[in-house]
């Protein structure tokens, strides 16, 4: 049997979505090392690198909001921005704070295998906050993810205490923003795309973040009089941010939010792969065995995942069949008494 030229295209064009998707992200993750890191571009300031993306994506997402009018804005009241989105910005810009500060202290390889904890963050703090229920199975898989992160912690050739808690604190504070933007939007019918989130956050993490900046690193930028921020490096780095977020709009609207988790996984090895070949980072084989043992747990999650939504949509078809089914008979039922009725 023949494929159609319109699924081939669609096929096409999935996996271009995918490729697009694992470029930008990957572009983001290693310049963002390079200009953190202390031997590359030496600029160790990421609350400023973070406040310069959050400005720049902000200012991108208003024009294509407001002006352009390629996303429709959410309908918002004040008193719900303040109670829903702005904490939802808070524990946003405290994970982009420490997720870039890890990169001063730890291997690109190394905090790709970190952050395969974070299915065990969203589940652990999902059940604290009643969104998960407690499954033995599920607990299980959560601490072998945790043993395989331990084993690849165990191997990392350059362990830096203070760099892993940063790592640690940045995945708890983004599983706990995921939690609460199902407790504070998705349960009141509200839904952001990355566009619209960079619309409505942004602004509201760059708030958060000039508080710290000020205390932290404004005085050291105020006298290293030598500093001259490069457009063309910062420039270029904010773009590839804010293109990274369409990606995902692009991704997930056109694919699925599993896909994404799977070209993720991709994305980590791809990741590993780099760090060790060009940057020369250290990867020992503990490092690997761990990270393989948690990457099997994820992906049991993920599998996991996909055959409770498909049990589910199931479930729904089956419902709406035996609703479609019984008004059917309520039809055929008043037929019936209107012809006895008329004879």
């Amino acid at each position: 049997m023949a494929v159609s030229d319109g699924v081939v295209k669609k096929v096409i064009l999935s996996y271009t979505y995918v490729a697009i998707w694992i470029f930008l992200s990957f572009t983001v993750i290693v310049y963002n090392k390079y200009i953190l890191d202390r031997k590359m571009y030496n600029w160790p300031y990421p609350i400023s690198l973070t406040m310069i993306h959050m400005a720049f994506c902000s200012s991108l997402a208003y024009v294509l909001v407001r002006v352009f009018k390629l996303v429709e804005p959410v309908s918002m009241s004040r008193d719900l921005y303040l109670k829903s989105v702005v904490p939802i910005g808070a524990l946003y810009s405290l994970s982009l704070w420490f997720s870039n500060s890890a990169y001063i202290y730890l291997s690109v390889s190394f905090i790709q295998m970190l952050k395969a904890l974070m299915p065990v963050a969203v589940y652990s703090i999902g059940v604290l906050f009643k969104k998960e229920g407690f499954k033995n199975e599920t607990m299980a898989n959560m601490i072998s993810i945790s043993l395989g992160v331990a084993v690849a912690a165990y191997g990392e050739a350059k362990f830096d205490t203070w760099g892993v808690t940063l790592q640690l604190m940045a995945v708890a504070f983004e599983a706990t923003r995921l939690v609460l933007i199902q407790i504070l939007l998705n349960s009141k019918g509200i839904s952001l795309n990355p566009i619209t989130s960079l619309y409505y956050i942004a602004p509201c993490c760059l708030v958060f973040l000039s508080i710290p900046w000020l205390i932290v690193e404004y005085p050291s930028l105020r006298d290293n009089s030598s500093f001259h921020l490069d457009f063309t490096v910062f420039g270029t780095n904010s773009l590839c941010a804010f293109a990274l977020n369409l990606a995902v709009f692009l991704l997930v609207g056109k694919t699925s939010a599993l896909t994404m988790n799977v070209a993720g996984v991709v994305k980590d090895w791809l990741l590993i792969a780099f760090s060790w070949s060009v940057i020369k980072d250290t990867v020992t084989p503990i490092n690997l065995i761990g990270y393989g043992l948690a990457f099997l747990g994820v992906a049991y999650y993920n599998h996991s995942k996909l055959q409770a939504l498909k049990a589910s949509e199931t479930q729904k078809k089956a419902q709406q069949n035996d609703e479609e089914a019984g008004k059917l008979l309520e039809q055929r039922d008043g037929e019936g008494r209107k012809s006895d009725n008329q004879n």
